[in-house]
């Protein structure tokens, strides 16, 4: 399946990955991005710049929260898929600047729910997260098990995207697939992810805080695992018909809740040890309790998903540690 493809947050850490994925497979892109100067621009200039050489990229800015800008896109485009990105991320500056989660992750879904009513698409795909499952202590998270207690406002936007988006796909019978990520690294990556900021201290023998004393486990999900179950759900359209029992299909609507994560759950020590087998330097640590708004584990139940496209690549810490460093020396020796 190919064709054209609006994809927002297309300058963002992922949205990037996913664009480079679908112009490799024949789509065409159409990127959104409200250049945003919550991390260092020169970043998100510098994936743009990337995406904006290959020949079947396009790109608009402008803010998503800005009430009819992606209708009217919408209409001048007519995309078959929308894969919707774009969002104010983070728990921490959830906790301290709430109201920038509104404007972008309610009032711009919802700008993104509008235009796919106004020009519906095949498919519409919208990032959650893993953040979504909350107090939720079952391990692995499984697609069915309750969201419904959220331990940070960030949590909380993206639960209510959900609930957005189920209506939409309920009275509008819009095709609709949330997909709740799990602690996505890589080249590329934000500065303010627990890899960058780990990478940056340890070349330059700084300490790293580690939260909870270091009793942390994380589901990591390197970024090119991730694009490809995204890459592959497209053609998995929510329907009538369950994948089987673990399916969280809706019963009243074409919508469809999956995580797409490693599988597993892993020590963040041995990530930390990845990092520095990686670096080739030993880390100094600053053990600390844990933040407001943070969970000790997360692990992903990854048996719908592959029900739906099949077994997805597992990439080892190690090996995507050690991506993520060759890139890190790089990009540093350029800026």
């Amino acid at each position: 399946m190919t064709g054209k493809v609006l994809i927002t947050g297309a300058a963002g850490f992922i949205g990037f990955h996913l664009s480079r994925r679908m112009l490799t497979d024949g789509w065409q892109v159409t990127g959104f991005d409200g250049m945003t100067t919550c991390y260092d621009p020169a970043l998100k200039q510098a994936r743009l710049e990337i995406l904006q050489a290959q020949p079947r990229f396009a790109f608009e800015q402008g803010m998503l929260e800005n009430e009819g800008r992606l209708t009217e896109l919408t209409a001048r485009l007519r995309p078959d898929v929308i894969i919707h990105l774009a969002a104010k991320a983070g728990v921490r500056q959830s906790i301290d600047t709430p109201r920038a989660y509104v404007q972008s992750n309610l009032i711009g879904t919802h700008e993104v729910l509008e235009a796919a009513r106004a020009h519906p698409p095949r498919h519409l795909l919208i990032a959650s997260t893993s953040s979504a499952y909350g107090a939720n202590t079952n391990m692995p998270y499984a697609e069915t098990d309750q969201a419904t207690h959220p331990m940070s406002f960030y949590a909380a936007t993206k639960i209510a995207t959900e609930a957005m988006a189920h209506s939409y796909a309920h009275l509008f019978g819009l095709p609709t697939t949330m997909f709740r990520f799990f602690t996505v690294y890589g080249p590329w990556g934000r500065p303010d992810m627990a890899l960058f900021k780990f990478t940056r201290a340890i070349l330059n023998d700084e300490a790293i805080e580690v939260y909870n004393h270091g009793d942390m486990r994380r589901d990591f999900t390197y970024v090119d695992d991730l694009v490809e179950g995204i890459a592959r759900l497209i053609t998995a359209v929510p329907g009538t018909t369950p994948a089987g029992p673990m399916d969280s299909l809706s019963p009243v609507a074409p919508f469809r809740v999956v995580n797409i994560g490693n599988g597993t759950t892993e020590q963040l020590s041995d990530f930390i040890k990845a990092i520095e087998t990686a670096t080739g330097r030993r880390a100094r640590q600053t053990l600390l309790p844990m933040q407001p708004g943070d969970v000790p584990a997360t692990w992903a139940d990854a048996s719908l998903i592959e029900a739906l496209v099949g077994s997805l690549p597992r990439t080892s810490i190690r090996d995507g540690v050690a991506r993520f460093v060759d890139w890190y020396r790089g990009w540093n020796a350029r800026n």
